[in-house]
């Protein structure tokens, strides 16, 4: 099944290039199909590990967040294509990937917590929203203007940071001994990346260009499938 999982992984690389070609030359609805095939591959990967794993609690969570992600994926092209209704498919994608992330989070503490001290849950969550103070704060000296999506941003960054955070205490909590949770917590970092790059393309003028678009890619899909394959090593 890993083979299965890796070839997967091969086919969707390849399809990303197509993809990322596509958008480089201009929006379209073409290029938001490929992505979706893209997307797909990266929810293939991670039902194939379900199903390797003999189910286990994490997998329905693991799989819903990729679904959203698929979801978000596909408004926040449409931003682009569709530019009359730019505001609806950026408050759509960060919802629905914002409400990803509270699934990833949800699972790993259903699968590896077992009520342990408190302060294993409260502490990383303390620690997005710090950090997504931070991210705000540091908006201004790096000319990012949030304009009216600063509120969705903020709400939004709270759950992207907060996801490695809490993979990295449920790491401590077992002593770096889980492979599926280091792999949560690189996934995580991926994430956090891959949205730090796009937030220079959404609200800073002079980054839409294809070096940004290609680390945006690269940094994102790696997260979706290191996610993915996180459940072959639970």
């Amino acid at each position: 099944m890993l083979y299965l999982a890796l070839g997967l992984t091969g086919l969707a690389a390849l399809v990303l290039v197509f993809y990322i070609i596509e958008k480089c030359k201009a929006y379209t609805v073409k290029s938001v199909l490929i992505k979706f095939v893209v997307s797909l591959l990266f929810i293939g990967v991670a039902l194939v590990a379900a199903y390797s794993n003999g189910g286990q609690i994490l997998n329905p969570f693991i799989i819903v967040g990729l679904l959203l992600g698929l979801s978000g994926d596909i408004w926040l092209d449409l931003k682009y294509v569709h530019k009359e209704h730019d505001k609806i498919y950026s408050y759509a994608g960060f919802i629905v990937f914002g409400v990803g992330h509270i699934f990833f989070i949800t699972g790993m503490y259903l699968q590896f917590f077992n009520n342990e001290h408190v302060l294993y849950i409260i502490l990383p969550l303390i620690g997005g929203v710090v950090i997504s103070i931070i991210n705000q704060l540091l908006a201004v000296p790096l000319k990012i203007k949030f304009g009216d999506m600063k509120m969705i941003s903020i709400a939004y960054s709270i759950t992207l940071f907060s996801l490695p955070l809490c993979a990295l205490s449920l790491c401590i909590l077992h002593a770096w001994s889980n492979t599926c949770l280091l792999l949560l917590f690189i996934g995580g970092l991926l994430f956090a990346i891959s949205d730090i790059v796009l937030s220079q393309t959404y609200f800073k003028e002079g980054h839409e260009t294809p070096i940004d678009f290609i680390f945006n890619y690269l940094f994102y899909y790696g997260a979706q499938f290191v996610i993915a394959f996180s459940l072959f090593f639970i």
